[in-house]
């Protein structure tokens, strides 16, 4: 159930969106070919995305941030991030793209308010996303965003948030949401000047509609939310270019 206190707040949102925005269609590419390929075009955008931190330290959960503000960052419009913890830094949103001026902020006492505040802002067609951070997120609970960012053409993301054994186990039980992803820090290669490289993530597709799961080695997001290949796997030929060069 919603408190008046929240109520007010939601209010004060629908002042700064645009009821005449449509629902969006079609789908939010990666930019990354071999991924958006496996996507069919990329992320839905009438869809449910659900993002675990896989590091050691998920109770930071750093990485899953960073990659799913680089995914709202290129959407157009404001974020709702619906939150229990004031642990999320704004410079790092804006370094993966995510301006904070774009985001209203919805915090809340506790972790059972941050569902009810996602699924009332998913009724706002103006808004690019909404994301949520929360522990435990259930079937019934994931149905219903899956739901209504379908009806109303938001996407919802939603992080998984853990601090212990048993909550991280939590993580594993099935939703509905139309994506899952795990996301952790992979070893980089040494930077060819002194001073920092950018971050490399394993990104795990555990289960998409349509899709079999995937993994693969990226760069973290960069200053306008964009991944990208490791340079050297990049600049690598194919196995088709290989054996087409041993043939001629």
């Amino acid at each position: 159930m919603i408190r008046a206190g929240q109520r007010i707040a939601l209010a004060e949102i629908r002042k700064r969106l645009n009821p005449r925005e449509r629902p969006r269609k079609g789908a939010l590419p990666f930019g990354i070919p071999a991924v958006d390929r496996h996507l069919s075009g990329g992320l839905p955008l009438s869809a449910l995305h659900e993002v675990v931190e896989a590091s050691p330290a998920a109770e930071f959960a750093g990485s899953a941030t960073l990659f799913l503000a680089g995914i709202v960052a290129r959407l157009e419009g404001p974020v709702l991030w619906c939150l229990s913890r004031r642990d999320l830094f704004a410079p790092g949103l804006a370094a993966a793209g995510l301006h904070p001026d774009r985001v209203i902020f919805a915090e809340s006492g506790h972790d059972r308010d941050v569902l009810p505040a996602m699924e009332e802002g998913l009724r706002e067609s103006g808004l690019a996303a909404v994301v949520g951070e929360v522990t435990r997120f259930g079937l019934t609970a994931s149905r219903r965003l899956q739901l209504a960012a379908e009806d109303r053409g938001v996407m919802a993301l939603v992080l998984r948030r853990w601090w212990t054994v048993a909550e991280k186990e939590l993580t594993a039980l099935p939703t509905a949401a139309f994506t899952r992803w795990r996301i952790s820090p992979s070893p980089s290669d040494p930077p060819p000047a002194p001073g920092l490289g950018r971050a490399r993530w394993q990104v795990d597709l555990t289960r998409c509609r349509g899709a079999e799961p995937r993994s693969w080695i990226l760069e973290a997001c960069d200053e306008t939310g964009r991944l990208a290949l490791p340079a050297l796997v990049a600049d690598r030929p194919s196995a088709s270019k290989k054996r087409r060069a041993a043939a001629g």
